[in-house]
């Protein structure tokens, strides 16, 4: 009886499960055609939110609201039977009009569908895409030490933790890098694309003067902007002297190899060895 008991709960939750999933595919089909509001809301984590259903209509005598948060692909039943799922439980009140939050985290970001089933087969969908608005924290830069003058060179900056995601600005030596490095005279020597989105800056091909000191700065108008730490990048030149210095011993050692293979077969140490 105890084991029945404990597999009771788990057994409503794939009933409920299963059944939440012909639901969606019914009102998938049921909903074609429906009477669609969208709108989108910000709001700073740890704050209060409102997220309306539109759909609701209070002329309405006889009507079924179900709600949905949708995140990426993923898709879940948000209240439904007319009680909220868990985890929101604990976290949200509902009204025929509205649900509220009274703090939100950044996984709350995403879109909240209200579905309304009115008196008479009425029909009524509403979408609210709600961002919860988080600062960008330090960004990681990611500089190479040494770049060849005349090749490519790839700097990156990325920031996991702000909401909109962040653009990213780049400075060399406390100065910040345009756009177009020709608009600018401390820059115009330089031949470099730069991507505030994805925080790419990309040198191609690297020149004597971008030898320097390199940051980057994540922003997204929530909080202040957050700069990385400082990497330096040296552009050389190909060290031509170096490589047939490296060739001349490595010849050098090849030569002493053979000369002491041939010494040796000239004493008979080979032949020795062999009787």
């Amino acid at each position: 009886m105890a084991g029945a008991e404990r597999g009771g709960p788990d057994r409503d939750r794939g009933v409920r499960g299963a059944l939440a999933v012909l639901l969606l595919l019914a009102e998938s089909v049921a909903l074609v055609g429906a009477q669609v509001t969208s709108e989108s809301k910000e709001v700073p984590e740890h704050e209060p939110v409102d997220i309306p259903c539109s759909a609701f209509r209070s002329g309405w005598s006889d009507y079924r609201i179900e709600w949905k948060f949708q995140k990426g692909s993923s898709l879940q039943l948000f209240y439904y039977g007319k009680e909220l799922t868990e985890p929101y439980r604990n976290r949200v009140r509902f009204s025929p009009t509205s649900i509220h939050f009274d703090s939100v985290t950044r996984e709350d970001s995403g879109k909240y569908i209200c579905e309304v089933v009115g008196d008479s087969s009425h029909i009524a969908k509403s979408e609210v895409t709600l961002t919860v608005q988080v600062p960008p924290g330090k960004p990681v830069a990611h500089v190479p030490s040494s770049a060849t003058i005349g090749s490519r060179a790839v700097l990156r900056c990325s920031e996991g933790q702000g909401s909109p995601p962040p653009t990213f600005r780049w400075y060399k030596d406390g100065s910040v890098l345009p756009q177009d490095p020709k608009s600018s005279p401390t820059f115009r020597n330089s031949s470099y694309s730069l991507d505030p989105r994805t925080g790419e800056l990309i040198f191609e091909p690297v020149g004597g003067s971008d030898t320097g000191d390199y940051h980057c700065e994540a922003f997204n108008n929530v909080g202040s902007p957050q700069k990385s730490d400082v990497f330096r990048m040296e552009a050389s030149e190909v060290n031509v002297g170096g490589i047939v210095a490296a060739v001349v011993l490595l010849l050098l050692v090849l030569a002493l190899a053979a000369f002491g293979l041939w010494f040796a077969h000239r004493r008979g140490y080979f032949s020795k060895k062999t009787e």
